[in-house]
């Protein structure tokens, strides 16, 4: 109760500096938060964005993203390139199996009519089986045992990941009300009635209304929060490629003034994977494999004390703060996979994988109706709304320098004619069993990077990376989630 109190002085306070504050308006003169001139409402300088739950900054920057140690694997798909990452937001761990089943348990409660939603949530727990190895005790124990409570979650794919980022964003932008006294909270929602992030801001969510925001606008009593007042975090989403190498190597470990002195093979410095410091000499850095057939070292000394994965604290932070960013378990980023990316890149917050949408809209141009389980409609933008503009042409942009017509050697005025010809180099369905599939390569494949708990060494360093079908996982393959960082890229 203290801290709600405090929430609500907070926000009175916030609306009674709006209301008393004599700003100008420095291209109009007009004068802000004045019901007489209409009410537009001003603050003042925005300090800084709040760190969300489970997150910690990570400060941007430019640096080498791409291989640093021997491409033993020869697959020549990560040559080193400068480029510049934005400051962040990264989970400190990874996901656990705790949190997703938070996740199910609220999907399993709120969407009572579309069982389905909670079925599709689930994750596969037998990719813990193998035809020679005795592991049915994972299956049946390790999402749900507590002793494996603090574990990362596995057997998630990339598509229930980035479900798991959306419900994250919404849990934590309506707690974010409820302590500000907006709203009551209300454990009945159910179905399309549940707190959504845009469908509040779309006006479609009303909710259990504790304390309403006054309105400065003459004609109107009291308002919704509104983005512009600055109290919603941005989405939780999956990291780039380029973020999670950035946030891996944390090079600020190695860096004087702007100069850094040593290119990372790590999350470390140096090029071993035991601890050099005395007292914990010699100890293992990260979850992986030593050797063939050597999961977790000798009895009476379990080097790493983990034979598969371990609690997502265990072993040490890098300099970001980050764990268990090398070894324990891989973990899904958000760009689709493409071989080529020493030539197709862009050298300020690179990715691949953009379809840009738009919201659904009515004839009147207003945000069509939510849907059926409470969200905000997108469609991808058609060619004639990208027609004109010179920073895209398309909506669906994953094949763009590598695999599209242009790209290819098979490019001819027929094929383009056709819409034929970028699948020629990749398949863009899902169905590798279809005859036109002729790489294992296509536009729903997404890279995961780290190693894990199954891994030789080679795989820790955070220049090596996987691909696999965003629809399917594995028994050492997790998530983290990234939220962007606004406004000023260092923390004050």
């Amino acid at each position: 109760m203290k801290i709600r109190a405090f929430n609500l002085l907070l926000i009175a306070a916030l609306f009674a500096l709006a209301s008393c504050s004599k700003e100008t308006s420095s291209v109009t003169g007009w004068e802000y938060n004045n019901p007489d001139n209409g009410g537009f409402q001003y603050y003042g300088d925005y300090y800084e964005q709040e760190t969300g739950p489970g997150l910690v900054l990570i400060e941007g920057g430019t640096y080498i993203m791409g291989r640093t140690d021997q491409d033993v694997m020869h697959e020549w798909d990560n040559f080193p390139r400068q480029v510049t990452v934005s400051s962040f937001y990264m989970d400190e761990t990874e996901v656990t199996n705790t949190a997703y089943r938070e996740f199910l348990y609220w999907l399993n409660r709120v969407f009572v009519s579309y069982p389905d939603v909670h079925k599709n949530a689930l994750p596969d727990t037998l990719v813990w089986r193998r035809p020679l190895a005795y592991n049915e005790p994972y299956v049946e124990y390790y999402f749900r045992h507590p002793a494996y409570q603090s574990y990362p979650v596995v057997g998630v794919n990339w598509l229930q990941a980035s479900d798991f980022c959306e419900w994250r964003t919404d849990r934590v932008n309506e707690k974010i009300l409820i302590d500000y006294g907006v709203l009551l909270q209300d454990p009945n929602q159910q179905d399309e009635a549940n707190f959504n992030t845009e469908a509040y801001l779309a006006g479609q969510y009303e909710g259990a209304v504790d304390e309403p925001l006054p309105d400065l606008d003459p004609n109107k009593d009291t308002r919704k929060v509104r983005m512009e007042d600055g109290i919603f975090l941005p989405k939780y989403r999956l990291p780039t490629e380029a973020e999670w190498e950035y946030a891996a190597l944390a090079l600020i470990g190695e860096t004087t003034g702007e100069r850094v002195y040593e290119r990372r093979i790590y999350p470390w410095g140096g090029d071993r994977l035991r601890k050099e410091d005395r007292g914990e000499q010699g100890e293992m850095r990260a979850n992986a494999v030593r050797g063939a057939g050597d999961m977790m070292g000798v009895a009476g000394d379990l080097n790493d004390r983990a034979d598969i994965t371990h609690n997502v604290y265990s072993y040490w932070p890098n300099d970001f703060g980050l764990y268990n960013m090398a070894g324990n378990v891989n973990e899904w980023v958000l760009d689709v996979y493409r071989p080529m990316n020493f030539v197709d890149f862009n050298e300020f917050r690179p990715f691949r994988g953009n379809v840009f949408k738009t919201q659904v809209r009515d004839a009147e141009g207003k945000i069509a109706r939510k849907d059926s389980l409470g969200r905000i409609q997108y469609r991808p933008v058609t060619d004639e709304e990208a027609y004109g503009r010179r920073n895209y042409r398309q909506a669906d942009n994953i094949n763009y320098m590598d695999g599209d017509l242009a790209s290819s050697i098979y490019y001819n005025e027929e094929d383009a004619a056709r819409g034929e010809g970028s699948q020629r180099m990749y398949y863009t369905g899902k169905d590798l069993q279809d005859p036109n599939a002729a790489s294992l390569i296509n536009d729903h494949t997404r890279v995961y990077k780290g190693g894990g708990w199954r891994d030789r060494i080679y795989w820790l360093s955070p220049g090596t990376r996987r691909y696999l079908q965003e629809d399917d996982a594995r028994d050492d393959l997790g998530f983290r989630c990234a939220m962007t960082r606004l406004g000023e890229p260092a923390a004050y």
